[in-house]
């Protein structure tokens, strides 16, 4: 991943390469133990993000009536898109003053902006390049689809194997890149860009043009397989391994597309990866070198099996598609997660959208190799916003980002509380992701369902091992979500609400295991411009099931009607807890 003409290389187990920007002034990724953080002004800076409609951002004076209530939310970065027709309606004459005029008033309001390039691609389409490219098919060439009937359609999509085409969008990507750092290097408002958006075809596994069908005969280029085989089998992605078992034995230069992923249509569908990513890296090299601050591109998720979404009554297809084509095909989903990972050295990161799959499964998939994991859009709902506690706590996310954030008033949106408390604590998050990442864990529940199998939350830390139930007073369970931090020597900090912690020893000799002290924290100012945890109450006997579990209390705890009324603990959402066992000899009982 190129960051700047200054790089080094990563001291990652991995056997990808992956350079390392130097310290500088402008936003950067920084190495941490098993990731990256986001550097902004010298110090790590965690992202509470929202990602604002597809229009928003083209006007700064509907943006006057947004910055206000995205502050109420508590968030700190929006995400927003940029368009190639916008900024170049006529060839070379380059315009940014609308643009401008919206980093104004997102730095009047404190806030940082993610700019997303809506150039030659937007949702596997060209619905956002200028007039003049769009009418232009003899210059900048469509992609062709084969209907049912071997009917070809022309697709408003721009051929991915169009020189002219890259050539203009990277020439209009660099004046971007170029305007920026003139205009924002001294103040950091734009943290990061993301190039081209949900990339792939689709109605068809590849496109059928002429020249795909010419370049679709000929061997897959050598360099690509002597790459893929150059990687330990370890640090291939399992998803890319899982489905070309053989990649290995395959001779450079010789192999056929369909000899070298010979399973359904993974031919055509590497075919276009190759040739996608290929053209983003263009794009991306070029801006990368007007001003090097981090890029990336996102993915329009598939899956293979459907019972694995999250759908909740929706239809299948609202998770991705299963077969290329009902789902972009050629776009840098699992398992042609390797084959971009070769071919955009200018991109930091891939970045999956999560709306519907398995969260965590996605987290791990998109941490593979060590790349810091970013979640560009995911679900505004209140089933949205827990998750993202497993995204910051368990794979030390950079951001996260719920979609379509500036329709909905601050007040009704999940986002605000959420975002409210991990704002609150981002300090001491960002320390433990750089530093000790294997020490924390997030989590979520959601409503409960009597037919539903609880998830387990559970982790070893040193020598206590840390279970996290659904919290309930009286037996009335509710939705939770949270963060358990393990600061060393049996010491926890839990932090969110609904749930209850249980700790208990790997050790077969402890005989006894449980809480020698809890307290309830808040956040204040330390007086040096930042942040401290206070004690509040002592909590023990009836606030830990006299030493029991550690509750953290539903929003909407429940007596049950019962006469005899309890405490109700950490009111704060944020306690501290110490564990201990005993080791007991026989003559001790």
């Amino acid at each position: 991943m190129v960051i700047n003409a200054e790089t080094r290389t990563s001291t990652s187990n991995s056997s990808y390469d992956i350079p390392i920007m130097t310290e500088s002034s402008i936003p950067h990724l920084r190495r941490t133990k098993n990731s990256s953080q986001l550097i902004l002004n010298g110090k790590p800076f965690l992202m509470l993000a929202g990602e604002l409609h597809n229009s928003s951002l083209s006007s700064a004076n509907f943006m006057s009536t947004v910055w206000q209530n995205m502050k109420d939310a508590n968030i700190n970065t929006l995400l927003g898109s940029v368009t190639w027709e916008m900024i170049e309606p006529v060839e070379g004459q380059f315009d940014f003053s609308e643009l401008d005029k919206v980093i104004l008033g997102a730095r009047e309001f404190d806030m940082h902006l993610v700019l997303l390039w809506f150039g030659s691609f937007k949702n596997a389409l060209s619905t956002y390049v200028p007039r003049w490219v769009k009418r232009d098919v003899k210059r900048f060439p469509r992609v062709h689809v084969s209907e049912a009937g071997a009917v070809i359609r022309t697709e408003e999509l721009l051929s991915p194997f169009c020189e002219a085409a890259w050539t203009a969008d990277a020439k209009a990507f660099t004046a971007l890149m170029t305007h920026l750092k003139e205009f924002d290097s001294k103040h950091s408002t734009v943290l990061m860009v993301q190039v081209e958006n949900e990339t792939g075809v689709l109605g068809d596994s590849r496109d059928r043009s002429n020249i795909a069908n010419k370049l679709f005969k000929e061997p897959v280029p050598a360099h690509l397989i002597t790459q893929l085989q150059s990687v330990q089998t370890e640090d291939l992605h399992p998803c890319f391994s899982t489905r070309h078992p053989h990649f290995s034995s395959l001779i450079p230069g010789k192999s056929t597309w369909k000899e070298s992923f010979p399973v359904g249509p993974d031919a055509d569908e590497a075919f276009m990866a190759y040739h996608i990513s290929r053209y983003v890296n263009h794009v991306a090299t070029a801006g990368k070198a007007a001003y090097p601050i981090p890029l990336y591109t996102n993915v329009w998720l598939n899956f293979d099996d459907p019972t694995v979404l999250d759908l909740q009554g929706l239809p299948p297809i609202v998770g991705g598609g299963s077969s290329a084509g009902a789902y972009p095909s050629g776009g840098p989903v699992p398992h042609t997660f390797d084959i971009w990972k070769v071919n955009t050295p200018s991109l930091d990161f891939l970045a999956p959208d999560l709306y519907f799959h398995d969260y965590e499964e996605v987290c791990k998939q998109y941490t593979h190799a060590g790349q810091p994991l970013f979640i560009p859009e995911q679900r505004r709902d209140e089933r949205g916003a827990r998750r993202v506690w497993l995204a910051y706590g368990t794979y030390a996310a950079i951001g996260a980002s719920p979609f379509g954030i500036d329709s909905l008033p601050a007040k009704d949106s999940p986002i605000t509380k959420h975002y409210g408390l991990l704002n609150s604590m981002s300090s001491f998050i960002l320390e433990k992701q750089a530093t000790n990442p294997e020490d924390v864990m997030g989590f979520f529940f959601d409503e409960k369902e009597d037919t539903a199998v609880e998830p387990v939350w559970q982790r070893t830390f040193g020598t206590f091992t840390v279970t996290v139930e659904r919290s309930f007073v009286f037996g009335k369970p509710g939705p939770g979500a949270g963060m358990v931090i393990h600061q060393g020597d049996g010491n926890f900090l839990l932090i969110g609400w609904g749930f209850q912690v249980v700790f208990s020893s790997p050790d077969p000799k402890a005989t006894f295991t449980g809480i020698l002290y809890s307290v309830e924290k808040e956040i204040v100012d330390d007086g040096k411009g930042g942040k401290m945890l206070k004690t509040g109450r002592v909590l023990n006997g009836d606030e830990t099931r006299s030493g029991e579990f550690m509750i953290m209390p539903n929003e909407e705890p429940d007596y049950g009607g019962f006469p005899i009324a309890v405490t109700i603990p950490c009111g704060t959402m944020i306690a501290e807890v110490e564990a201990y066992s005993l080791f007991e000899d026989e003559e001790d009982f």
